[in-house]
């Protein structure tokens, strides 16, 4: 297949208005794809009613999505680097948009977990390339900052409004228009991103051939990983389901590093490791992640069920999260441009390990508590993900910027597998393996407590070592150059 580019000089931005065109489709791009993780949570009761589907069929419905968007996103960041990131992303928002619609001719379970499975598809072809291009727009390293700061930002929004945009709309509507509200937001992306976005540049993607092999082991590894957790927590970590998951996962792994090494041309060239920004950037990540989807995770349940709150009520509970995420800008930059990378996300990681401390502590003394260690927490993360993303995007060759971005949402999707994972086996394993609904007792509501502060503190330990561990190799840099 050959690859047409145009040969004019990339255009970039002096400043974030004057991008507003390719900066707002580029948000409404990782927005859509992000609200999507999460917006058929809450309407899953409804599905079930619906289309008679059972526990087992419901949770696929969830998990179908993010298996396949996990296990693409390396194939997704090596296939764009090859034939044109802008061109890779204008599909995936057409195919975004039109399996959205699909969803008028679901009649049965069956079909709902397909169609997701095919969202996750297309997501995947627009979650890398969303952060690629958004780097590419600035040569600025403020300016990238803050783009990625205001990607993040839009992410994380949609992914903790989901629940919040599902509930509202069912109000009013019916579950199928979760989906098919997809489509004119992909539509509107993609008249954005094809308006305010330049094609790629021959110059600036790889003519290596296609690593398919890698790209196979890759989406099986991967995807095996994350369908294992999700396993160990649905089936328990000794089931024959889950070790035999794990073993073939491994399998695959090894048989992907051992392909990668070989082969002359690799989907993703595994002596990138070596340097300490590529590795601290990816570790670093993984620690946000597992902090990230385990606070969301732990604090659903501690709203809805021990407090009793309605999904929309809880949903706003989390608006901490959203507005420290645009009111700590400031604090990040300040401390990247006074320390630089390292220290910087250091700094970040310490505020990780000692929020989830503080909610340890703090889960049985009330909201305003809980709210302000997710104040503080929020800062860690908006500092450690900016770093790593901009690090580890910076620290790839020209050419493989989309493969850096792919990596970063790698190792934060092997984050929120992870996160989920240690907070429902240790909340199934201290309180409860099924959790009732409506009015708790006291005795289960102080049992929950407990298991709530087990929990943040192992995560506390597990987030501050990972984090410490990732920002101690990145170099003081305050570029986005991490070359050394």
């Amino acid at each position: 297949m050959a690859t047409t580019t145009e040969a004019a000089p990339t255009r970039t931005y002096p400043s974030l208005r004057a991008a507003w065109i390719p900066m707002a489709a580029l948000c409404l791009a990782f927005f859509v794809e992000m609200v999507d993780n999460t917006l058929l949570t809450i309407a899953l009761p409804t599905i079930g009613r619906d289309l008679g589907s059972g526990t087992t069929a419901l949770q696929w419905v969830t998990s179908a999505y993010s298996l396949t968007f996990g296990g693409l996103l390396l194939t997704a960041g090596s296939i764009a680097d090859r034939f044109g990131r802008r061109r890779v992303l204008l599909v995936g928002l057409a195919a975004f948009g039109l399996i959205s619609l699909a969803v008028l001719a679901v009649s049965s379970t069956g079909g709902l977990i397909a169609l997701r499975a095919a969202l996750g598809v297309a997501a995947a072809a627009m979650a890398p390339i969303t952060n690629s291009l958004v780097f590419r727009l600035f040569d600025d390293t403020a300016l990238r900052m803050r783009a990625m700061t205001v990607m993040i930002v839009v992410g994380m929004s949609g992914f903790i409004l989901g629940p919040v945009l599902g509930g509202t709309a069912l109000a009013h509507v019916g579950w199928e228009w979760l989906l098919l509200v997809n489509a004119p937001i992909a539509l509107a992306a993609w008249v954005g991103v094809r308006a305010g976005v330049q094609p790629d540049r021959a110059a600036d993607l790889t003519d290596d051939r296609l690593d398919l092999p890698g790209a196979v082991l890759s989406i099986v590894a991967i995807g095996l990983g994350c369908y294992m957790l999700t396993s160990g927590i649905e089936h328990g970590w000794a089931s024959a389901t889950t070790l035999a998951t794990a073993v073939c996962a491994a399998a695959a792994l090894g048989l992907f590093v051992w392909h990668e090494r070989r082969t002359k041309q690799p989907m993703l060239d595994l002596r990138l490791f070596a340097d300490g920004t590529v590795r601290g950037a990816v570790i670093a990540q993984i620690a946000t992640s597992i902090a990230m989807a385990a606070v969301m995770f732990g604090l659903i349940l501690h709203f809805q069920y021990a407090y009793g709150w309605s999904p929309m009520k809880a949903g706003l509970a989390n608006l901490p999260l959203i507005l420290t995420m645009v009111l700590g800008t400031p604090l990040s930059e300040y401390l990247v441009k006074q320390f630089g990378h390292r220290v910087a996300c250091l700094i970040g990681a310490v505020f990780l390990g000692g929020s989830m401390a503080g909610l340890a502590w703090g889960v049985d003394h009330g909201y305003l508590v809980i709210a302000g260690f997710m104040v503080t927490l929020t800062i860690g993360l908006r500092t450690v993900m900016t770093i790593g993303a901009v690090a580890l995007i910076g620290a790839m060759p020209e050419k493989r910027t989309s493969m850096g971005a792919a990596l970063n949402d790698t190792a934060q999707e092997v984050g929120t597998s992870l996160g989920t994972a240690i907070v429902g086996t240790l909340i199934a394993a201290l309180v409860t393996t099924s959790l009732p609904a409506g009015v708790w007792s006291d005795d289960l509501v102080a049992s929950f407590f407990h298991g709530e502060r087990i929990a943040y503190a192992v995560l506390a330990v597990v987030v501050g070592v990972i984090a410490l561990w990732g920002a101690s190799t990145l170099t003081d840099s305050r570029e986005a150059d991490e070359h050394p």
